[in-house]
């Protein structure tokens, strides 16, 4: 088996000190090599070694300024540390040199929604439910960030496509009701909370929400 493909194997078997060993070999083997620092990066971000990893990143980009992947692996450590700025500036610069995957695009977006850009997040989010068509958290992200910028019906309908992929989602059940409470459709609302009970006992926002409509209904009774 080839020596990288092995060493991601083992990393994703989480048996992370065979992995570091390998990638080391590998580095020590190809020096010159970007793809050996940003695979140990990324085996050193699952670590939560977040100090090395940017250090390895860095060094992948420092032997090739256009590789994608290394930026890619720098956003999602900035993202970590909840250094937003820095990790859109990653991401983008991924993306500008050709990385065409749904997870860049969806951490882009929500390193957006981070920085409290709502709106300017949308396309991106938009973006990665076109490369990942079933990915049911990357259309739920989609649907908060249209929901939160007023397009309520557009929201609507990306909760239902998640709830076609996944018909236990709680919260996209909690979301439909509050949409439905906006149009003054207290029965509907009403449906939605219990299913999202249903599902999920403890949703305190949708306990909460029930509450308050069956008060509404019970003040509204003739």
């Amino acid at each position: 088996m080839d020596k990288n493909k092995e060493a991601i194997k083992r990393m994703q078997e989480q048996d992370y000190e065979q992995a570091a060993k390998i990638f080391t070999e590998i580095i020590d083997e190809q020096p010159d090599d970007p793809l050996g620092y940003i695979n140990f990066g990324n085996l050193l971000l699952h670590m939560d070694d977040l100090e090395r990893a940017e250090r390895f990143f860095v060094k992948a980009i420092e032997l090739d300024k256009q590789i994608a992947t290394a930026y890619y692996g720098l956003g999602n450590l900035y993202y970590e540390q909840e250094n937003y700025q820095q990790a859109a500036e990653n991401f983008e610069r991924s993306i500008e040199l050709g990385l065409e995957e749904s997870d860049v695009y969806y951490m882009l977006g929500m390193t957006l929604l981070g920085l409290e850009q709502v709106t300017p997040a949308i396309p991106y989010l938009l973006r990665a439910t076109e490369l990942a068509p079933k990915d049911v958290e990357v259309h739920f992200q989609y649907g908060l960030a249209l929901a939160q910028s007023n397009y309520l019906q557009e929201a609507k309908d990306v909760f239902h496509t998640v709830l076609k992929e996944d018909s236990n989602h709680s919260d996209s059940h909690y979301n439909l009701a509050v949409i439905a409470l906006y149009n003054e459709d207290a029965t509907a609302a009403l449906a939605h909370f219990d299913i999202a009970l249903e599902i999920q006992p403890d949703h305190l926002l949708a306990a909460n929400g029930k509450k308050q409509v069956e008060q509404l209904l019970n003040k509204n009774k003739p």
